[in-house]
């Protein structure tokens, strides 16, 4: 009975954590050869690689790296003016960065088996500003039977396709706008997540999560039960040996309580939005590798869309003599798509477009919140040179049409360097 690919990545991906940096490479190499095979042939051939690697390379508990990124970005605009236009800023995690050099996020990671039953991984983040913050900090269990698994901590949730992988994993130096607009940039719970990996031949993974929704587009309040839910599917395939795909479905519904924000027209008044809002976001990817071999060529091809509803009262001059509260509702989009190919061993080459809709606007008599339709968008192109799996050089170059009827044509160059061995990447 042939197996998914899907299958045995999520397999090693589970048990991972028991593999050395080496090991984890030679599994995902297995994987993507063993197409055909069967589950218990693939999962022995796993079992085996595990084996030989532990024999030649001496592991450690708990494992500790560091990823090493930084930024050179020529910016025709100055970044202090970027903003989406039609949509409520996200904070200031969002936008193109700072014109010159900078540094960009080291992260420091820790990660270990507890015991046979608990996992646990710990992941620092470096900002340029040297702001230090756990971006994940979580426990999961391992030895949950019939497909089961259970994480609580802090973590990024599976919202989405991008949203669960780590920064220096994307393919482009930025996050897609929709991101940016929708979730402030990426997406992170507070909280507990269970996941459900079905038994069958076809991958398909459901997952539900809760948690204290303080990130945008919600705020964190004083109340004992969870702020932020959310919910997700997952399912996948292989077409023949060269062709696997996977596409999704989520949902997350948070609360915002007097989610501030500096008025667009003038930066001295704040605004502020108390009420609901619920994201959805559909994905899919389909990757192509000759006979499932990847290591000289292969193209992935990636989409997402999100729609987001918000609904309460929206507040202007927010404690300010001209303080004024009326119902809000509001209904936005966006999308991305982007394909990237690597033409020959180590050199990629990658386009993405990006689109938003500001949709409409509803405050009532606070008319100074309702902007003009917009639809922002841009048009990204990237190459990278990966000089061995831990380093990457990469060149982008952006026209960013963010703000109303104006073009910032942007220029990156980043290098990303890998200290240790870390954990294998999602699909």
């Amino acid at each position: 009975m042939p197996l998914s690919v899907h299958r045995v990545v999520a397999w090693f991906q589970r048990n991972s954590m028991f593999m050395t940096r080496h090991t984890v490479q030679a599994a995902r190499t297995c994987a993507l050869a063993c197409l055909g095979a069967t589950f218990n042939a693939t999962v022995a051939s796993l079992l085996c690689s595990q084996a030989a690697q532990a024999q030649s390379s001496p592991t450690f508990n708990p494992n500790v790296y560091a990823i090493l990124s930084g930024t050179y970005a020529n910016l025709q605009k100055n970044p202090e003016s970027w903003r989406i236009k039609g949509f409520v800023p996200a904070g200031d995690e969002i936008g193109p960065g700072e014109r010159g050099f900078n540094l960009g996020e080291t992260e420091l990671g820790l990660n270990a088996n507890v015991d046979p039953y608990f996992y646990g991984s710990v992941t620092l983040a470096v900002a340029s500003s040297n702001e230090i913050s756990a971006e994940e900090a979580y426990v999961q269990t391992t030895a949950l039977s019939n497909g089961w698994q259970i994480k609580a901590g802090r973590f990024f949730s599976g919202l989405g396709y991008l949203n669960e992988q780590h920064a220096h994993t994307w393919d482009f130096v930025d996050a897609p706008l929709a991101y940016q607009a929708m979730v402030g940039g990426q997406y992170a719970q507070d909280g507990v997540q269970v996941r459900w990996l079905a038994p069958t031949d076809q991958f398909l993974e459901l997952g539900a999560e809760s948690g204290n929704g303080e990130r945008f587009p919600g705020t964190r309040r004083a109340r004992n039960s969870g702020g932020a839910t959310a919910l997700f599917a997952h399912t996948g395939g292989d077409m023949g040996n060269s062709h696997n795909w996977r596409a999704g479905i989520s949902w997350l519904n948070t609360h915002a309580q007097e989610r501030t924000w500096a008025d667009a027209n003038d930066p001295a008044l704040t605004n502020a939005f108390t009420g609901q809002s619920r994201v959805w976001v559909l994905d899919g990817v389909w990757k192509w590798a000759p006979e499932g071999n990847a290591t000289r060529t292969n193209f992935k091809l990636q989409g997402e869309y999100f729609r987001r509803t918000e609904t309460g009262d929206a507040t202007y001059d927010f404690g300010g003599s001209n303080e004024l509260t009326d119902r809000y509702r509001s209904a936005q989009s966006g999308w991305y798509v982007q394909g990237v190919y690597q033409f020959m061993p180590r050199w990629r080459v990658g386009l993405r477009f990006d689109q938003l809709q500001s949709g409409t606007t509803e405050a009532g008599a606070n008319t100074a919140l309702t902007e003009e339709a917009s639809k922002p968008k841009r048009t990204s192109v990237m190459l990278d040179w990966s000089l061995s799996e831990f380093s990457r050089i990469r060149l982008q170059f952006n026209d960013d049409r963010a703000r109303i009827d104006q073009s910032d044509k942007q220029l990156f160059v980043q290098y990303q360097m890998s200290l240790g061995a870390h954990k294998a990447h999602s699909y």
